[in-house]
């Protein structure tokens, strides 16, 4: 039922836009993996074999530590309404902080917000879909407004202050960069 290429096709590339929700998957070499749901409009097909995505700030960064530890990362999405299917890409990734020159043509793309933590730029090398026939239907109502709102009334100061006190090191003590000259 599955099957591989190399990159992402204009079909794929609809799927991926239709769909709501993804999930980030990510492990060092030793410890745990993480496997982390994303939403909002935070991801953009930028190339048949790039994505972005923006991540917002959070009670964890694993993400971060695992790519300074082990450059790889998985996204998948499941189609919840409409016919089924599962769609990962597999790959490299690169961190983007504010600090990274390549903040500002990512910030273009996918515009920052207070919450913003970092962006993802996953460089894909396989593309895999599957059937989904075991994933249930659901039906969309709308998007959490908590996370922006939570940023939103703390401001950039109160962020950084939360990830210095929240974010800087994974849940297996590795660092996340995440206050690296700043």
């Amino acid at each position: 039922m599955a099957e591989q290429f190399d990159s992402l096709s204009d079909e794929l590339i609809d799927f991926i836009h239709a769909q709501r929700m993804f999930f980030v998957g990510t492990a060092a070499a030793d410890g745990r993996v993480n496997v982390s749901p994303k939403g909002m409009e935070s991801l953009r097909v930028t190339g048949a074999n790039e994505i972005l995505w923006l991540n917002l700030t959070g009670s964890g960064n694993e993400t971060a530590a695992h790519l300074q530890q082990v450059n790889r990362m998985t996204l998948m999405w499941c189609a919840f309404e409409g016919p089924p299917r599962i769609l990962r890409a597999y790959g490299t990734a690169d961190t983007i902080h504010p600090r990274h020159p390549d903040w500002a043509a990512a910030s273009s793309v996918l515009p920052a917000s207070a919450g913003t933590r970092q962006y993802y730029r996953l460089h894909i090398d396989l593309v895999q879909t599957s059937c989904g026939y075991a994933v249930p239907l659901y039906e969309y109502v709308e998007d959490r407004k908590a996370l922006t709102l939570w940023a939103d009334k703390r401001g950039a100061e109160g962020v950084q202050a939360y990830w210095k006190e929240k974010n800087q090191t994974s849940l297996d003590g590795l660092p996340t960069g995440i206050l690296e000259d700043l």
